[in-house]
């Protein structure tokens, strides 16, 4: 089979779009079909027997964007790179629309040479996905989660109305709901984003499949040569998305720090003007509990795993959970909230400690409860790594995503 994957950022530190990306190519490109991905940057690393196909974007929003732009103006002098500079001074996000165009033409000169049976979009679902169904191949999409679940997390922690208004302006969600509802299938990555899918964007339940996500067990695994450091807390978020709960852990490490000597170790970059993170480390004096790692290369995350005691999750809403389900896999025992899929992946009490989302006093009380029980805590990583390995194979994770393209192909005229 022919595969043409889409995603407007396909660097796996851009999140788990990224990740997703990567893992299921590889395993269809194994599996011995003929993957192309077209991505935007910035570009991922590729799987060998992968084609990539880059397209630019802009991105406004990004300080090597603007240098870029600086040392050559003339490259913003076409309509789709103006609409993307204009959009941007009104607060809007244009990167998917604008990549989707990108794509359009991109496949379009591609068709001649490779004629695709299938065109899979991991969630740019954006207008020039539609201009594809002229090209008469079926196309199937992936919705992690719905961007509507953004907004309210957004508002909801938003620091004045300014930030407020700025996050109403942001998000495309009228193109996505028209977009993801007319394509062939929709792929959603545990059964919670089934639901919100087809509650904030009317998509039918026939369309709708699950088919969970995958973690590599071959690289995140125990190290037993690896000694955890005491009373030590991991987070691995972009803590700029206001859904990873990063306001209410930073309350909860504040209310265990005159009880314990927690430390918290969050693997993001930083950023020290804007960033809403390192804002409410110092609004809550804990410039000596908290660090930010930076990125960090897959060995390295899988060390900073390993040596953390537990693994936090306090997302107020998940469409998977990845960072849960990878510390699992690292025999780390994690306290993460009940919020959207969380609790497919994370077995309360047996696997990890599950507590209501948006509830500091909560998330303190868990963690505080595991770290005071070492037998508890081996336990519960003990079982997080058995649960990984039965339930999130992304060999399994493909399998059942070709099946879906095999249905799509059955019914297509």
């Amino acid at each position: 089979m022919k595969i043409c994957l889409l995603c407007n950022r396909g660097n796996m530190y851009c999140g788990g779009q990224g990740v997703y990306l990567y893992y299921l190519s590889s395993e269809l490109q194994r599996m011995g079909h003929q993957v192309h991905v077209i991505v935007g940057p910035p570009y991922p690393q590729i799987p060998e027997g992968v084609v990539a196909h880059k397209v630019e974007n802009l991105n406004f929003y990004d300080t090597g964007a603007k240098a870029t732009l600086r040392q050559n103006p003339s490259r913003v002098l076409t309509p789709l790179n103006l609409y993307e500079l204009a959009a941007t001074r009104l607060w809007m996000f244009p990167e998917m629309f604008a990549f989707s165009i990108r794509a359009y033409f991109k496949l379009r000169q591609l068709l001649p040479e490779y004629r695709f049976d299938i065109i899979h979009d991991n969630q740019t679902l954006a207008y020039g996905i539609l201009l594809m169904k002229t090209f008469g191949i079926p196309i199937v999409a992936t919705i992690h989660h719905p961007l509507p679940i953004d907004k309210k997390a957004d508002i909801a922690q938003a620091r004045n109305f300014r930030e407020r208004l700025g996050r109403v302006m942001f998000y495309p969600f009228f193109m996505q709901h028209l977009v993801s509802r007319r394509m062939d299938r929709v792929i959603t990555v545990s059964r919670s984003s089934a639901m919100e899918t087809r509650d904030a964007f009317g998509v039918r339940e026939e369309k709708l499949r699950v088919v969970y996500n995958g973690i590599d067990t071959a690289t995140f695994k125990k190290m037993e040569e690896v000694r955890k450091e005491p009373y030590s807390l991991i987070v691995v978020a972009n803590t700029r998305d206001r859904k990873k709960g990063v306001f209410y852990l930073l309350q909860a490490v504040r209310l265990l720090k005159g009880d314990l000597p927690v430390k918290l170790t969050i693997v993001d970059d930083p950023d020290p003007e804007e960033g809403f993170a390192p804002y409410l480390v110092r609004k809550y004096d804990l410039e000596d509990v908290v660090s930010f790692t930076g990125r960090l290369s897959t060995p390295e995350l899988v060390k900073h795993y390993c040596q953390a005691e537990i693994a936090v999750t306090a997302s107020t809403y998940e469409g998977f959970g990845l960072p849960a389900a990878e510390a699992m896999a690292c025999s780390t025992p994690v306290v993460a909230t009940t919020a959207g899929a969380l609790p497919e992946v994370v077995e309360d009490g047996v696997s990890g400690i599950l507590v209501p989302p948006a509830d500091p006093h909560a998330l303190a009380g868990a963690i505080k409860l595991l770290l005071g029980d070492e037998n508890l805590r081996r336990n519960m990583g003990e079982e997080g790594r058995k649960r990984v390995e039965r339930h999130f194979s992304w060999r399994e994770a493909a399998k059942e995503t070709l099946a879906i393209y095999e249905e799509v192909l059955h019914c297509s005229p």
